[in-house]
């Protein structure tokens, strides 16, 4: 059964205005139809019966406007609604407080993270999004970066393993046409089900699609994509617009139809030759991938491999992409690139490089240049990465910022921890974000895991350490999987033997950095690791064996030896 439900809204200016508040109330659970009027500053609302006038109400307000309830034959105002209806639909916070307006630019892992909680908090946020919701991770990083990988994984076991005496290798045709497919259905299917329907089912949070600009430090102005503008007027404001690739200043690069990621990931078809400019996690990962999907790739790296992590890292990495018949040039850097004829040819110091598609992964810069922050007060680094502290707020205290945009680490997982503080500040709470322990892991094969100090790093903020680097020919795992590619390395500080910092080089790596993580964070010693339990067989239990080499001989233990 229907009911019908008439609302009257102050506030509106234009018939767009009508329009964004006729979308917002279709929105809320339960309605059936909306028509708003902007002349008769009405709505006309069709709804389910036993539909509450609160949520309607708050759905407008979110964009700035306020209802109250007209009274009709089928439903007479109660005495609640009508007073949401006159405060202009804004919940309330125990102890009678309007609910702060949250405004959320950008709708990736801190975006989402931070309206939920802000939500949560009791806040109503409106959510602006310029692109395709859900930002870098789902749409054109992790998640299909992660699909491509494992795909190229599976494709490089059928081709070679350590198993093809008994189990012989036979090449896969390569149908990459299908593989994206079914990449972007996977993309699609999780966008929609932990962003879009998320959204949606969510009345206190209102989308507006479009690209925002500070006027001022208590003012968004809204450009949609029909040509419009709307003005969003804000008690607390997240930025979280993530990152860009970044392109390097090579003569001539910016005129050839080069990949970055997003290209790479959504190409349908493999170039024979791939060339790769740059060292990051996405060229290195990337780059691998299309090596074992059938593409002869040269990797130009300005210094090696994970120059910037422990070098026996990078040492381990290079000779296992070498080992797959990777071109690694370290120390190589571009002067020209060059496109015609469908090739293109790189200018190096040590020669030409020629190749029919060329990626340049380098490194990703903020997108925080069109957001006029002048205006508002924020400011931001040499790199345009916003400047954040503990809280998560910027130089203007009631706006903060999270994810790739501010100086974090570019993870989304740190992204979507800040973000969930940011709303919890924002909403009179007081948190922080420890970093102090955070776990990073790269999909190379072996894969690279780290968490907390490296030496290097370590000896440079003056901290003493005893370490211990553990071979995988010492872990019974690597062992029966036949597959010793790589290391465990522990870092304990001296005198107390409290682990501070582990990096593994390792086939499943990223399973088992997090155990490392919760003994730093739990500040453990290297023998406190050494005495715990771990399963028989596991590629984890390296960890316990490179904790027992501070004191003991592993070589001569037996295999599962306490």
């Amino acid at each position: 059964m229907a009911e019908a439900i008439t609302l009257h809204i102050e506030g509106m200016t234009c018939t767009s205005c009508a329009e964004h508040v006729q979308q917002a109330l279709t929105n809320v659970p339960g309605v059936r139809a909306a028509s708003v009027s902007y002349p008769q500053r009405q709505a006309e609302i069709e709804a389910d019966a036993g539909v509450s006038v609160a949520p309607l109400v708050a759905a407008v307000a979110t964009l700035g406007y306020r209802a109250r309830l007209t009274d009709t034959p089928n439903k007479p105002a109660g005495l609640l609604d009508k007073a949401l209806g006159w405060l202009g639909g804004e919940t309330k916070h125990v102890g009678g407080e309007q609910a702060l307006h949250v405004a959320v630019i950008g709708s990736g892992g801190a975006a989402m993270a931070a309206a939920l909680k802000a939500v949560e908090q009791g806040a109503r946020v409106t959510l602006i999004e310029r692109g395709t919701i859900g930002g870098t991770c789902v749409n054109v990083g992790c998640v299909p970066s992660k699909i491509m990988i494992r795909a190229a994984h599976i494709v490089h076991l059928r081709r070679e393993s350590p198993f093809d005496a008994g189990l012989p290798a036979a090449a896969p045709a390569v149908l990459r046409e299908r593989l994206l497919a079914q990449q972007q259905g996977r993309v699609e299917e999780l966008r929609h089900a932990k962003y879009e329907g998320i959204l949606a089912s969510t009345p206190a949070i209102t989308v507006l699609r479009g690209e925002a600009r500070f006027r001022d430090t208590r003012t968004l102005t809204v450009a949609t994509a029909d040509g419009g503008t709307h003005e969003v007027n804000f008690d607390r404001c997240l930025i979280a617009t993530g990152a860009s690739p970044a392109l390097p200043p090579i003569p001539g690069l910016a005129d050839t139809p080069h990949w970055t990621s997003t290209e790479a990931l959504e190409s349908s078809s493999l170039p024979e030759r791939l060339a790769v400019i740059g060292s990051s996690v996405v060229a290195v990962e990337l780059a691998q991938a299309f090596a074992r999907l059938g593409s002869q790739v040269t990797i130009l790296a300005r210094s090696t491999l994970f120059f910037r992590e422990d070098p026996a890292i990078g040492e381990a990495v290079t000779d296992a992409f070498r080992a797959e018949g990777i071109e690694v040039l370290d120390h190589t850097q571009a002067s020209h690139v060059a496109y015609a004829g469908g090739e293109f040819v790189l200018t190096t110091g040590q020669g030409e490089v020629r190749a029919d598609k060329l990626l340049v992964a380098t490194g990703r810069a903020p997108n925080t240049r069109s957001l006029n922050l002048e205006a508002a007060g924020v400011e931001v680094n040499a790199q345009g990465a916003i400047v954040i502290d503990r809280a998560m707020r910027t130089s203007a205290p009631h706006i903060f910022a999270a994810g790739d945009c501010t100086d974090q680490p570019q993870f989304v997982y740190v992204a979507a921890a800040a973000g969930t503080r940011a709303a919890i500040n924002m909403t009179g709470g007081d948190a922080a974000l420890d970093l102090t322990a955070m776990p990073a892991v790269v999909f190379t094969d072996p894969q690279v895991a780290t968490v907390g100090y490296s030496e290097a790093e370590a000896h440079h903020d003056g901290i003493e350490t005893d370490s211990r680097l553990l071979t995988l020919d010492n872990v019974p795992r690597a062992l029966a999987n036949f597959d010793t590619r790589g290391f465990i390395k522990l870092v304990a500080k001296a005198g107390s033997g409290r682990l501070i910092g582990v990096q593994a080089v390792a086939p499943e790596a990223g399973e088992l950095i997090q155990t490392a993580a919760l003994a730093i964070r739990h500040r453990m010693t290297v023998q406190e690791l050494a005495d715990q339990l771990f399963p028989y067989l596991t590629m984890v239990e390296g960890l316990k064996l490179a904790a027992q080499t501070f004191n003991k001989d592993v070589k001569q233990l037996s295999c599962c030896a306490g």
